[in-house]
């Protein structure tokens, strides 16, 4: 998706987002090709990426904006979807839905293997959330159908959300969620 994205959008896309396990395979995966093209939390701050989008979109309204997030970080500012509709903003919001909170599940794993607390989510629909204030949106399950939800977000001028499920699993880009709890517990023997 990451790779299709960095073909796909021209150097003046902004990318904004919040903090998150999956801010690891944009960072990894996406090439930045000119200032001005990533608003992030630089302190961990989760929900940042909606509001940053409609700031970006705000000061630059000739340029494609796009707010990636995890669950968890969408549903800190989430209502912001609103403000896209209300004011006509076309920001593609994509939702990466692993249904945890994946950094704070991962510090769990690492500090205690197998012992994880109240990191599972239970998400809405994300894209008939968007379909509920006017927008559009979209559900990927799967990694070839994305270019696809992507163009029809892109064509339909509206703002929008793209919902990526994903399994827990693929935590980070190198290494997998079982991967880190075995680590965690070879260390701890």
């Amino acid at each position: 998706m990451l790779v299709w994205l960095r073909e796909a959008l021209g150097p003046d896309a902004i990318i904004c987002n919040g903090a998150g396990a999956y801010a690891a395979w944009l960072h990894r995966f996406y090439r930045f090709r000119r200032l001005n093209a990533h608003v992030a939390s630089a302190s961990a701050t989760m929900g940042y990426g909606p509001p940053a989008a409609i700031a970006m979109k705000l000061a630059y309204p000739e340029r494609p904006v796009l707010s990636i997030s995890g669950d968890g970080d969408f549903l800190m500012n989430g209502q912001e979807f609103a403000t896209m509709v209300q004011y006509g903003l076309p920001i593609i919001n994509l939702v990466i839905d692993n249904e945890s909170y994946g950094s704070i599940r991962l510090s769990q794993e690492r500090a205690f293997p197998g012992r994880v607390m109240a990191t599972d989510l239970k998400n809405p629909d994300f894209a008939a959330y968007a379909r509920a204030f006017g927008g559009f949106g979209a559900t990927v399950e799967r990694t070839a159908d994305f270019p696809a939800a992507f163009r029809a977000a892109e064509a339909s001028g509206q703002p929008a959300i793209i919902h990526v499920k994903v399994d827990v699993e693929c935590m980070t880009p190198q290494a997998s969620l079982s991967a880190i709890r075995a680590q965690a517990m070879a260390a701890k023997a």
